[in-house]
């Protein structure tokens, strides 16, 4: 029917024509597994899946240019268009920018690379009148990173007496002052970092609302790399696909599988 589907083996196949259910593909590099996840949306598409209702996600703007370019060879660009395909930063800051009042943010916010984060603790910490030789702005902000990462705000962060103690014991006790103060400067500079695009995302889907609306939008959910996935990355491509439960996720075999409909392991080509 589809004719694109006999250059796939017979393995690669059944994993890109099962879109009735969660799947897995665990595989080693090299065995095809990004090939799955490509030929898997143009596969949705041709089965009148609508583009803008399928949301690809991935770790580069490089891997997700290529997997367009992969579908628009598969399927004609006309029905490419519209498809949700991105980066999780990308992807999280489009909705961010859509939603930005439910945060309190402006629509325009700015977003920070890692310089201008860096930047901003160096000027904190100078403030602060901290040692900027015991408060480094590279391992703060990877501090602050790893915080982000698991949800953990800067309030939290504050009233966490295991986590100033942590910091104490470690000789760093004003982590959690620089924390604060950093993330209210970027607030009331209307500005994320990258580790805000998804925390910020986990706040807004505190909100039902919002989240039944976009559980709602995507029919269907794919995701490369998996093995990638941080804690907040995993919660946000839960909430998702809570309501259709549709979601193919494709990554090394070290990723370990749990509560998942069917476990489908790639031979090498």
């Amino acid at each position: 029917m589809i004719d694109f589907l006999q250059e796939l083996n017979s393995v690669q196949k059944n994993a890109v024509k099962d879109i009735q259910n969660s799947s897995l593909v665990i595989a080693g590099a090299g065995s095809g597994k990004t090939r799955v996840l490509t030929y898997k949306i143009a596969y949705l598409l041709k089965s009148n899946f609508k583009s803008y209702r399928i949301l690809a996600l991935t770790f580069t703007n490089k891997a997700a240019k290529e997997m367009k370019n992969r579908v628009v060879k598969l399927v004609d660009e006309d029905i490419v268009k519209d498809l949700w395909m991105g980066t999780f930063h990308s992807i999280f800051a489009k909705i961010l920018r859509f939603e930005a009042e439910k945060i309190n943010f402006p629509k325009d916010f700015t977003i920070y690379d890692n310089q201008d984060s860096k930047n901003l603790l160096k000027e904190i910490i100078k403030n602060l009148k901290l040692d900027p030789e015991i408060y480094k702005p590279n391992e703060v902000l990877y501090k602050i990173s790893s915080a982000k990462n698991n949800l953990i705000t800067a309030k939290f962060y504050a009233n966490s007496n295991e986590l100033l103690e942590r910091d104490k014991m470690s000789r760093r006790p004003e982590i959690s002052r620089i924390y604060t103060a950093y993330t209210n400067r970027c607030f009331s500079s209307g500005a994320m970092d990258y580790d805000d695009l998804l925390l910020q995302t986990n706040i807004l889907f505190k909100n039902n609302d919002i989240l039944k609306k976009y559980q709602k939008k995507f029919d269907f959910i794919l995701v490369d790399e998996y093995q990638d996935t941080n804690y907040s990355q995993y919660l946000i491509i839960k909430k998702l696909s809570a309501i259709h439960k549709k979601i193919c996720v494709v990554g090394d075999e070290i990723i370990i599988c749990i509560n998942w409909k069917e476990i489908i392991v790639l031979r090498k080509i």
